[in-house]
């Protein structure tokens, strides 16, 4: 135990004058027994008496000065688990000490500082701990004496909370960074105590674990407060500002309530958090800042101390007898005389006789009072396992709801991806429509402009007709010949008319009207001249008609006038339609002088073009040129590998082959089109280069891989392999020749690279194992069989699993008890894990087949795959069948006719077999597939689960084995001699036993991988069987250089461009 060493001078100046000194001297020698029986370098856990010694102590002199003046003495410098207790209770006495002690402790900031920065600079696990545990300590401090309505035990009431915070919206967004600090510290000093321990389960019944996990009870309580506060704070914020404005404040808080959810969850996974403290479980997801009515629905978490049974104390002087005045020799005689024979004649007894009596009945009534207290308590925890039993199977309920409303939540976001699509589509129907409107506005206001014109051209017109009904008028009175006038004028004033309408729209038919006109005018004035010699006529023969012809004469007058009217508004149109003429005529030389030039600069542009076109072309040719020069060294390389000796150490399946030599098929059709596209124009060559490109690449590696295929192969099939390989390479140099000379490019025929092609292809079929093809079409029927059959099996085995647990319950008692309950419920739990592990490979299943079948169907691309479905079989039936064994190993450990050894073997077991159901369902699946993200966090689950059962397996063995200790003190020195001889003979034997296991258990996994990767590569199987080999090079190991003999590879079963081959899981 660590000692105080430099007590204050304060405390030894002290003497026992007074009574009050006297009781100073004894709290003093009280408070610096607990705090060096509290503070000291033994790696346990700070026991509670001792610290509740130390707070009782700060509220009695209402302050820390007497704590800080033995803490300052310790040797803190030396020891970094020293300096951990000290961080932790300082911690304790800071959130349950007197209110002063924030005071005292400003006073020794720089010291708590320089321990912090000490030990964060040595490079010890205690260390780096410390200093986290010091800047948390100087927040703390900070932080409740900026802000003193809040205890340093951080429980104050909304009402205080409210009062702190204020209106301002400024000391809320400050206060409000400041919990964010303050939580930070909190959760960083978890993290680091996380981060140094082992997640087994026994750690926490370690010394050293409980030493670490001890000062997280109290992170735990101000954790709790603090999200409490932040969460009031943010809701009180996001009523007073924009949400845009605190989108950091939101992200800080959502990663810190992940972080403390994460926390709580496995702080209350640990045992011996169990029976400290109450942790609080947060809800699922964070609240809802936005909605203004998810603070009703938030709930403060609660942390709640169960009270615990006093502990044994350690015996204590009650009574001071040291601390008596000194008397004389005499009175010393008389008190050694009496302790040795007692008080003479029966004396009565002295006080301190009758107080220890009292004292000793006094203790006698506390036993019976603590004994009727733990009465109490022990049902008060029967009552709240009653509770906890009760809170479980509502949570499992929760956890049901929980699931369906995932799924529900699912099926609305897909409903609200649609109803967001067609509010897209809604907003870009409402688009066109705008734009619809605004043009036929537009439309509408040209319309409104030629209507104005219509209605003016028709009141000019109609005044005009009125002009002529008028004169019809004054012609109506005449005779008949003159109506015949009257009509003609009429007419000829509608020509007139329609010859000055038709000026302004055409040019061109003026001039033919106008002369049209004039005829007809000239016409009319024959029959005019006609009309009058009939009038002189009729005047000669009548003569009563002579006062008619006055008026005739009068009206003729008014007639001859407004023809000649009619003459001078022709004479107008005429200088009009001449002046028109003329502009036309202008207009017409400076357009045909525009035309030429026009014509120039288009016969100069023709030029330029072909030329331009000429030198494309010759590019064009020049890039394919080059492409195929490039692509005949690319396939003169592979053909010279054929021949190279160092290829003979390359190795190739016949599944890869027959892959590569379809693609070049692809690709020849590819070369094919390219070169029509070509010849239909020749300024485009970028097809054919593309194809020519990819040709010329897959006919390589086809050449390639049927040179390093012929090597695994009989004689005379890997003959006419090579010979195929070769003539395949000639005439794709014959082709790359005939595509570099622009004579013979026209009558290229890229089918002759087709027939060596096709051969390679058969002879690739030929040479793979016949066992591929058997029952493909059954292949997607086991696959569904299979996965039903793995999840039954999981089922059975959680069934079995209860049953046993409750076998055990009533078989064993005690410390078996509790191994056999703790090695169960963690088998339980692993196969939950993989139950739910199962569902959702079965679901990404699902997704793969829906996206990859296309328009196939679920057999044909189960077929189609059958390597990547065979692959997800053989993971299925090794999920189930290590599930059936793992139940098995637990059954004979429970009934103790099996080894826990079976159980650890288990477990690994079925860690691998759901590594390789991953790896089988992550080969065609997309990355950024939900189902895989939760498939891959399903998997990691598991294996934490398969290393608590390995965990729970070695702390239940070691409490269940029986360790004899060794005594060897009756034996002589012959004996002992023997002993250890025969000792080191049985050493020696069960190492040569480890080490054959060893090689036999090597030898085990090498021939597991061998069947295991038989069935899909046929260069296993030659390498299995020497005898077929036509070569002894094909069994020796490749270099790292050389392409390694792997697991074929499907052309449908992987990407093309991916550059995945499949693998076997074989754990070693």
């Amino acid at each position: 135990m660590n000692s105080i060493k430099n007590v204050p001078a304060r405390v030894l100046s002290r003497r026992p004058g007074h009574s009050l000194e006297a009781e100073r001297e004894q709290f003093d020698k009280t408070q610096a027994i607990s705090i060096s029986k509290a503070i000291n370098t033994q790696e346990a856990p700070v026991k509670e008496k001792h610290a509740r010694r130390i707070i009782l102590g700060t509220h009695h002199e209402k302050g820390a000065f007497t704590f800080w003046s033995y803490a300052i003495g310790l040797p803190l410098p030396s020891s970094s688990i020293l300096s951990w207790k000290f961080c932790h209770v300082l911690h304790k006495v800071l959130r349950d000490g007197h209110p002063n002690v924030l005071h005292d402790c400003q006073r020794y900031r720089s010291n708590i500082r320089e321990i912090g920065d000490l030990w964060g600079h040595l490079h010890d696990r205690y260390g780096q701990l410390v200093n986290v545990y010091t800047k948390l300590l100087l927040t703390k401090i900070s932080f409740h004496l900026k802000h003193p309505q809040f205890p340093a035990g951080l429980e104050v009431t909304d009402e205080v909370l409210e009062k702190a915070a204020g209106t301002d919206v400024n000391n809320i967004f400050q206060l409000t960074v400041e919990m964010f600090d303050y939580m930070d510290c909190e959760l960083k000093l978890s993290e680091s105590v996380f981060r140094q321990l082992n997640t087994a389960i026994a750690v926490s019944q370690m010394s050293s674990g409980q030493c670490r996990l001890a000062p997280l009870i109290q992170v735990i309580q101000d954790c709790s407060h603090l999200y409490h506060y932040t969460v009031k704070l943010l809701f009180k914020l996001h009523s007073c500002l924009p949400a845009d404005t605190l989108q950091g404040h939101r992200d800080r808080f959502h990663e810190q309530f992940h972080s403390l959810r994460n926390f709580f969850r496995r702080a209350s996974d640990m045992l011996y958090f169990k029976r400290l403290i109450q942790i609080p479980r947060l809800p699922e997801g964070p609240p809802n800042f936005l909605r203004a009515s998810a603070l009703a629905e938030h709930i403060k978490p609660v942390v709640v101390i169960p009270e615990e049974a006093p502990e044994d104390e350690e015996p204590e002087n009650l009574i001071e007898i040291s601390t008596g005045p000194p008397a004389g020799e005499p009175v010393v005689v008389a008190d050694l005389f009496d302790q040795t024979f007692g008080p003479p004649n029966g004396s009565v007894k002295d006080d301190r006789d009758l107080q220890i009596e009292s004292l000793k009945r006094e203790v006698e009534m506390l036993r019976s009072e603590l004994e009727k207290i733990k009465l109490e308590a022990q049902r008060y925890i029967s009552q709240l396992k009653s509770q906890v039993n009760a809170l479980e199977g509502e949570l499992e309920e929760q956890r049901k709801q929980k699931q369906k409303a995932l799924v529900d939540n699912e099926q609305l976001r897909h409903e609200l991806a649609q109803l967001r699509a067609a509010q897209l589509e809604g907003e870009r129907s409402q688009g066109l429509r705008e734009e619809a409107e605004r043009k036929a506005s537009a439309t509408e206001a040209r319309y409104n402009k030629l209507k104005e014109k219509h209605s003016e051209l028709v009141h000019v017109h109609a005044e005009l007709l009125r002009k002529n009904a008028d004169t019809a008028k004054q012609l109506t009175v005449t005779q008949q010949s003159q109506e015949e006038v009257a009509r003609v004028k009429e007419q000829l004033a509608f020509q007139v008319e329609q010859v000055k309408r038709e000026s302004e729209l055409k040019l061109e038919e003026q001039s033919d009207q106008l002369e049209k006109l004039k005829r007809e005018l000239e016409a009319k004035a024959g029959e005019l001249a006609r009309v009058q010699e009939a009038l002189s006529r009729t005047e000669q023969s009548k003569s009563e008609l002579s006062s008619r012809l006055d008026t005739l004469s009068a009206e003729k007058d008014a007639l001859s006038g407004a023809v000649r009217q009619r003459e001078a508004d022709l004479l107008a149109a005429q200088s009009l339609v001449r002046e028109t003429e003329a502009a036309l005529s202008r207009e017409q030389q400076r357009s045909s002088q525009e035309q030429g030039e026009l014509q120039g600069r288009l016969a100069e542009r023709e030029s330029q073009e072909q030329g331009l076109r000429q030198r494309l072309l010759d590019e064009q040719f020049a890039v394919l040129r080059g492409a195929a020069a490039e692509a005949a060294g690319i396939l003169q390389d592979a053909v010279s590998k054929l021949d190279d000796p160092l290829h003979l150490r390359c190795t190739s399946s016949p599944d890869y082959l027959v892959s590569r030599a379809q693609e070049a098929l692809d690709a020849v059709s590819a070369l094919e089109e390219g070169h029509a596209q070509y010849l239909t124009s020749l300024a485009d060559a970028s097809a054919l280069v593309a194809a020519l490109t990819r040709f010329s690449h897959l006919a390589a590696d086809t050449i390639i891989n049927g040179g390093a295929t012929s090597h695994l192969a009989p004689t005379d099939p890997a003959d006419r392999l090579i010979d195929t390989c070769r003539e395949c390479g000639a005439r794709a140099l014959e082709l790359m020749g005939q595509l570099q000379d622009q004579q013979a490019l026209r009558h290229v025929q890229a089918s002759l690279v087709r027939t060596p092609l096709q051969g390679i292809l058969q002879l690739g079929q030929e040479l793979k194992p016949q066992s591929l093809d058997v029952r493909q079409e059954e292949l997607g029927a086991m696959v569904d069989k299979e996965m039903a059959a793995t999840s039954a099996a999981i089922e059975d085995a959680v069934r079995r699993i209860e049953d046993m647990m409750n076998q055990a319950r009533h078989a064993s008692s005690g410390v078996k008890l509790e191994v056999n309950e703790r090695i169960l419920n963690s088998c339980t739990d692993l196969m939950k894990a993989i139950r739910l592990l199962v569902t959702t490979s079965t679901s990404l299943q699902k997704e793969i087949v829906e996206s990859g079948r296309g328009a196939a169907t679920q057999q044909e691309f189960y077929a189609k795959n059958s390597r990547w479905t065979e692959g997800l079989i053989s993971a299925s039936k090794a999920v189930g069948w290590g599930a059936t064994q793992l139940v098995e190993a637990a059954d004979k450990v429970v009934l103790h006719t099996g080894k826990y050894e079976e159980l650890i073997v288990c477990s690994h077991e079925i860690a691998a077999s759901t590594a390789q159901l991953v790896a089988a369902s992550k080969v065609k699946a997309n990355k950024h597939s939900p189902h895989l993200s939760r498939l891959q966090e399903c998997s990691r689950t598991v294996n934490e689960r398969a290393a608590n059962v390995v965990a729970s397996t070695k702390s239940g063995q070691e409490q269940i084995e029986d360790r004899d200790t060794m005594d060897f003190s009756g034996l002589s020195l012959i004996k002992l001699k023997k002993q250890e001889m025969e000792t080191q003979v049985r050493v020696l034997e069960l190492e040569k036993t480890l080490e054959a296991e060893r090689m036999r258990l090597g030898e085990l996994r090498k021939q597991h991988y061998v069947l295991a990767g038989a069935s899909g590569s046929p260069g296993e199987e030659a390498a299995i069987r020497p005898s077929t080999a036509p070569r002894s090079v094909t069994t020796k190991k490749p270099p790292l250089a050389q392409k390694p003999s792997m697991a074929p590879r499907q052309d449908h079963q992987l990407d093309k461009k991916d550059g995945i081959y499949p693998a076997q899981l074989v754990n070693y």
